[in-house]
């Protein structure tokens, strides 16, 4: 366990100019960098114009190939975001009339993106006049080649970032693209995919056309988004609140409304944290331990009766998904045991391999490595041909992920065959013979970093005044959200009397608290036991806290959820 260092939010934006809200409220926005009281108003109206570069070029394509009747075929990718994107391509345009499929690749066959090998498949399957990626085909600079061999026009949508030219499509539709200026970098594929389709339908409703109404679908476009980790702009927040609203009214695709059910959740009380926790790791199981289709023929369902089944595969595979990634983070840590390493000798990065190791839950691993040690982690399985490895990358604050490997791959350039990503989270192809060099090469340039970035930080919102310790405020802050990537959700700190304790099931920590109100108020840490030591006899804490509802027996009440735990020897 790092040890944490506890630090307050830096206010980004001025808290006095937040005026109608209590001043805890005010302080929360600004540590956030919200500019204005307009951004607390998530209306669709608001969204940002599409100035997307490509996107023209894209909807004349499109507009053209579904008037001609020609053959379009989306290529899309294998986790949450990509089976979002290609439904909602999917659905959207066959509402204008258009003939349309989809192929995913398979992870464990083709890897990832638009391949000449994609290129080839698509053909033999379907003989496309038009291919549309969505999530993915930014560096498809062969793929686009090898379509266009085959008589292809090509299209891509993306938003994965690159340093370098795009590929030679008829038209490429990226915020992350060179020379895009659109404001916001940090849509989704799915976000990409809807600015595009939802200004192709506008054009076509003006011309008389078949056309499609995209709020219907904004559903898709909030589990995608927040499944993805996308960072929570004002942009994205309104994406998110539109869908998820929808969702809480049950006007979604009945695969969201089944897999919600196969979860025991009610939408009513949905949370966006929910897209990320619930609906997308079923959601991504399916590309994980099978294929996409899966989950994509889930969110297509046109009833709750053909959905439902499709939710419960989705469901059945995240449970096997969550034993394989068990057992595979095990090995990690019995490996890392015998190296005997403490805190002190923890190498800069973990880079992993085992050749029994699963493709497609590394990815999840290298974020659990990169949660307990705070170290940028890479965990490789072994590929197909049995020549390569691939390696799923997670980072933590400061250090740029898919930056790192590129400089790997620049200084050495037999050592990484493909690679793409963010900056938190990548994905790469070495050799498995590079494997030691890769990794030695790789620690190296991670240790050439900032000593600070290692040290683990919990940021706060500072000291909550007691009076606001009530229910009210609990819904006053999920009123503010969704609560995200780069907007999160508040976190507060505190010193408190203890009035009695409890271990439960001999690792959970339930407190009694006194505050200087007189109210008494329960707190609750997961897990405590070999993370802190609590004192009995000491009475009084200080704790780093969230706010929650505690449902029981039918009775709401306030509850502190335990985040960390002190108490000062010399302070009562």
């Amino acid at each position: 366990m790092p040890k944490l260092q506890i630090q307050q939010r830096p206010f980004l934006t001025r808290p006095e100019q937040f005026q109608g809200v209590p001043p805890f409220v005010a302080e929360i926005l600004a540590r956030r960098g919200v500019q204005s009281d307009q951004e607390l108003e998530l209306k669709l109206k608001y969204l940002l114009p599409p100035n997307l570069k490509g996107l023209d070029q894209a909807i004349a394509l499109m507009d053209q190939a579904i008037d001609q009747q020609k053959k379009i075929v989306i290529v899309g990718d294998y986790d949450a975001d990509g089976a979002t994107s290609t439904t909602l391509m999917m659905l959207a345009l066959r509402d204008m009339g258009a003939k349309v499929n989809y192929l995913v690749p398979d992870r464990f066959k083709y890897g990832y993106g638009l391949t000449p090998a994609i290129a080839d498949l698509a053909l033999q399957r379907y003989q496309p006049d038009l291919l549309i990626t969505v999530d993915n085909g930014i560096s498809s600079h062969a793929g686009v080649e090898q379509a266009h061999l085959h008589g292809m026009q090509v299209i891509i949508t993306d938003h994965h970032l690159t340093t370098k030219a795009t590929p030679d499509a008829e038209a490429v539709v990226n915020p992350n693209q060179l020379g895009c200026e659109f404001p916001s970098k940090a849509l989704a594929g799915v976000g990409v995919a809807f600015y595009l389709l939802a200004n192709l339908a506008s054009q076509r409703a003006k011309q008389g056309k078949s056309s499609s109404k995209l709020v219907q679908y904004l559903d898709l476009v909030a589990l995608g988004t927040y499944a993805d980790v996308a960072s929570l702009d004002y942009n994205n927040r309104i994406l998110i609140d539109a869908g998820l609203k929808r969702i809480q009214q049950n006007q979604c695709r009945p695969g969201i409304s089944a897999l919600l059910q196969i979860a025991s959740r009610d939408p009513q009380q949905l949370q966006a944290e929910d897209l990320g926790f619930v609906l997308g790791p079923r959601l991504n199981a399916a590309g994980r331990m099978e294929t996409m289709d899966i989950g994509i023929e889930c969110l297509l369902a046109a009833d709750f009766a053909t959905a439902y089944p499709l939710a419960q595969q989705l469901n059945d595979l995240n449970l096997e998904r969550r034993q394989v990634e068990s057992k595979i983070k095990q090995d990690a840590l019995h490996h890392l045991a015998e190296l005997q390493l403490d805190q002190q000798s923890l190498p800069a990065a973990l880079v992993l391999f085992q050749p029994h190791w699963h493709q497609g839950v590394i990815g999840i691993v290298a974020g659990r490595l990169k949660e307990q040690f705070h170290r940028p982690s890479i965990v490789f399985a072994a590929d197909e041909d049995g020549e390569h490895i691939k390696g799923s990358a997670r980072s933590i604050e400061g250090i740029h992920i898919r930056d790192a490997i590129e400089r790997v791959a620049e200084q050495y350039p037999h050592l990484v065959r493909y690679f793409g990503g963010h900056a938190a989270a990548a994905g790469l192809t070495i050799r498995k013979a590079h494997f030691s060099e890769f990794q030695q090469v790789f620690t190296h340039l991670i240790e050439q970093m900032d000593d600070d970035l290692f040290q683990a930080t919990l940021w706060t919102d500072g000291v909550l005044p007691h009076p606001e310790l009530q229910l009210e405020t609990v819904d006053l802050l999920e009123q503010l959200g969704p609560w995200g990537q780069k907007f999160p959700s508040p976190v507060f700190e505190g010193h408190f009397r203890v009035l009695d304790y409890r271990w439960l099931k001999e690792q959970h920590l339930k407190l009694r608290l006194a505050l200087d109100t007189g109210q008494i108020v329960d707190a609750i840490g997961f897990n405590l036991r070999d993370q802190f030591d609590f004192d009995p006899m000491q009475d009084h804490v200080d704790l780093v806290y969230t706010l929650q509802r505690n449902q029981f027996n039918g009775v709401v009440s306030l509850q502190l959820q335990i985040l960390h735990l002190a108490q000062n020897k010399n302070r009562s």
